[in-house]
């Protein structure tokens, strides 16, 4: 452990009599001066990083330990004064960062808190018991806020005071088993991850409290340590309460053993062990801090006299008693500081390089927003990024993160508000449904998907009813077609208002897929620019252009989402037309004689290859014959309409015959759509488009303007607004690292 190594070794006790040399007092005095220096530079470096939302490896002690285990009073010793905070129960709910300042000239202490929701400090607490009172009802106010038990926020508390020493300390909620009444169950996970978090930094060091009461074997905390600094490098273990266990030792080798805790701890761990006065009645800071100087009087002489044979004194002696630790903690932290700085130097030296660039960057935006050909030029570039970008997504590429970027086909169903197909009631698998996909890879599979949904959906039952109603009303013309005329003109219309919606979803999925490539496009031209070393945030500012950007584009896609709709309406409606010849069929309608000649390889008596709603006949022509009028059935139609009889005769035969045909029809015509039409038409009516001509439109339609209309999407409310804001903060942060930087260098000098 780094901070035993250090611990004071035993020696002669200076003589009060003897006076030291000028020039050894001179030596001290110099020490300490560069001792407060570095103590006050770091404290006003962890302010403007906490400011500035900076994480500095700045040197900090946090103390842990279990509930009841003493930390609360360690800190009002390390103070020098009381107040209270024990009684509060801060430990239990949230972390506490007191910044210690040694200030001669403060005779009363006092203590400031960061306000809440700033970063401003608040007037000096005349009264040291409000101290316990500002920390309760922040504890209260924000935990009923956030509606927790704990919280890892932290309470900012300053304390000026000419007895305490220069040390920050986080002192944590305590560590418990179960929860309090009323509490959620989870509370005790809560506050040993929150502990975990707080003391993991490498930098921090950390002060484990343990009762002396708890053997060494018994310990509940001590593998949690373990976990958090496995070597104990950075941990100062301190048995509090140790008033308590001399009451139950009384040979030298039972004190000797517990304070080597021999087994249980490295061969160069040694712990401190404190006591700290129990008593509440002392009213004075002065008579408090007299009190700890006497109980490491009585410690020291319960062990030197009322221990049988003593203690090895010249071994422990240095590690019993608060005054021991106080020391050995502003040794140690002052050594922490002195090994930091050059750390901390070249990290500022970082941060100011830093920032002065990127202030360089704000001030060449500023600057380019009255330069119109500038802006036209980084504009240009920019959308020729997102558009190159596109077109390899589109080509197919796995440059960002699937799990990040991608979704599965029920996440993109949700995502884009379409999470059926009309029509469809079974629950459809394409290929790759479970995987995350973006880009041409999504893009084929919602045409697979498609394709799908086109199969699945059943040929449409057909009543009598709009059987008998066909050839009534063309006989009511003075017409009498045929049993393939009327299933053809059925299936026609049961295409046409079963695939057109099937198909306009499908437009309608494929246009989201295309739209939400504009943020990977975007998420990919950073990673480029950044990759090769240019300018990734030209842009990223101009508010207003990069919405007109994104507006047209979504623009350009719902035109396309337009025109391929009409276009494959066009290819249904030419598909389902009577003049549309079907490849290998021949139909020939013999109104005159009631005759109808039937499909070649489509009649009744088998199955076409390769459809199963499809039905193959051979090559043998088969005619069925129907009489040109038939009214002997007065029970149907008493007006003798011609041709109405004949198809919903007794024997059902025609009505077969008809939804037999009719299957075959619609099934021919979604064939010839779904496996010729449609998907040409998609792949070519989208993604043609976006490879060839997306950025002219786009171009067009942001750059083809006038000046004046060109600017207003760079100096809209909002876009150099922006960009003054981040410049004011940058101007900020670089005062700030600046003065630190400075101030640093100073200290560097000293060393």
């Amino acid at each position: 452990m780094a901070a035993n190594r250090l611990a004071m070794p035993a020696g002669r006790t200076p003589n009060p009599l003897e006076s030291p040399s000028s020039s050894t007092r001179q030596a001290a005095s110099a020490a300490d001066w560069n001792w407060k220096a570095r103590f006050e530079a770091y404290n006003r470096l962890q302010a403007a990083a906490a400011d500035l939302g900076e994480k500095l490896p700045i040197p900090e002690i946090v103390a842990v330990g279990g509930q009841s285990d003493g930390k609360s009073s360690l800190l009002e010793a390390l103070l020098g004064f009381r107040f209270n905070l024990r009684e509060v129960e801060m430990g239990t709910r949230r972390p506490l960062v007191l910044q210690m300042v040694h200030d001669p000239t403060a005779h009363d202490p006092r203590c400031r808190f960061k306000e809440e929701d700033s970063e401003e400090y608040g007037s000096p607490l005349v009264v040291a018991t409000e101290i316990a009172d500002v920390i309760k009802q922040r504890t209260q106010s924000h935990l009923q806020k956030i509606q927790a038990a704990v919280s890892s926020e932290p309470i900012f508390m300053r304390a000026e005071y000419a007895h305490c020493p220069n040390l920050t300390v986080i002192d944590t909620p305590g560590l418990v088993l179960k929860p309090m009444k009323g509490e959620p169950d989870t509370t005790p996970e809560e506050i040993l991850s929150m502990v975990k978090s707080i003391a993991s930094p490498p930098h921090r060091l950390l002060l484990f409290l343990q009762q002396s009461s708890v053997e060494w074997r018994s310990s509940l905390w001590l593998d949690t340590i373990r976990e958090i600094d496995p070597s104990f490098r950075r941990t100062i273990i301190i048995v509090s309460k140790f008033d308590n266990r001399l009451k139950e030792v009384s040979e030298r080798w039972e004190i000797d053993s517990y304070l080597s805790a021999s087994g249980y701890l490295g061969d160069n761990i040694h712990p401190f062990f404190v006591a700290l006065p129990n008593d509440r009645g002392t009213t004075t800071d002065e008579g408090f801090r007299s009190r700890i100087c006497q109980v490491d009087i009585d410690v020291l002489r319960h062990l030197q006299e009322k221990v049988k044979g003593g203690f090895s004194e010249e071994k422990y002696a240095p590690y019993i008693g608060f005054s021991c630790l106080r020391k050995h903690l502003e040794s140690e932290i002052q050594k922490r500081y002195k090994e930091a700085v050059p750390a901390t130097l070249a990290l500022l030296e970082e941060r100011c390089i830093g920032v002065s660039e990127d202030l360089s960057r704000l001030e060449s935006k500023l600057q380019a927003t009255s330069d119109v050909s500038q802006l036209r030029r980084s504009a240009t570039l920019h959308v020729a990024s997102i558009c190159r970008h596109l077109h390899h997504l589109l080509v197919g590429a796995a440059d960002l993160d699937p799990e990040l970027w991608g979704l599965t086909t029920e996440e993109e169903q949700k995502h884009s508000g379409i999470v059926r197909w009309p029509g469809i009631t079974i629950a459809l698998e394409p290929a790759n449904f479970s995987l995350k996909l973006y880009g041409g890879a999504a893009f084929e599979r919602v045409i697979h998907e498609f394709h799908c949904a086109a199969y699945s959906m059943k040929c449409p039952p057909l009543s009598r009813e709009k059987v008998a109603n066909i050839p009534v009303a063309r006989a009511e013309k003075g017409r009498c077609s045929g049993l393939t005329m009327v299933a053809a003109d059925i299936a026609r219309a049961a295409a046409r208002s079963f695939l057109a919606p099937l198909i306009d979803t499908a437009c309608d999925r494929l246009a989201f897929i295309l739209q939400s490539l504009f943020e990977l496009a975007m998420e990919c031209s950073r990673n480029h620019d950044s990759r090769y070393n240019q300018n990734a945030e030209d842009m990223d500012g101009y508010v207003g252009f990069l919405a007109a950007v994104r507006r047209s584009y979504y623009k350009f896609v719902e035109d396309l989402s337009k025109q391929c709709k009409q276009t494959v309406r066009h290819h249904l409606d030419s598909v389902t037309s009577p003049y549309y010849h079907f490849p290998g069929v021949t139909f020939l309608d013999l109104s005159d004689s009631g005759s109808v000649l039937e499909l070649p390889g489509d009649s009744i008596g088998g199955k076409k290859k390769g459809n199963g709603n499809m039905i193959d006949g051979g090559a043998k022509k088969k005619h069925a014959t129907m009489p040109a009028y038939a009214n002997t059935n007065s029970n149907h139609h008493s007006n003798d309409i011609p041709g109405a009889d004949d198809l919903v005769s007794k024997s059902g035969s025609s009505y077969s015959s008809i939804c037999s045909i009719y299957a075959q029809y619609f099934a021919k015509m979604r064939e010839v759509l779904i496996e010729r039409s449609v998907p040409c038409e998609l792949n070519s009516g989208f993604l043609t488009p976006c490879h060839e001509r997306l950025f002219l439109a786009l171009g067009f339609e942001l750059f083809a303007v006038k000046d004046d209309k060109f600017m207003n999407m760079f100096v809209a409310p909002g876009a150099v607004d922006a960009i003054q804001n981040e410049r004011e903060s940058l101007l900020k942060h670089q005062k700030t690292f600046v003065s630190c930087l400075n101030e640093f260098k100073n200290i560097s000098s000293t060393l």
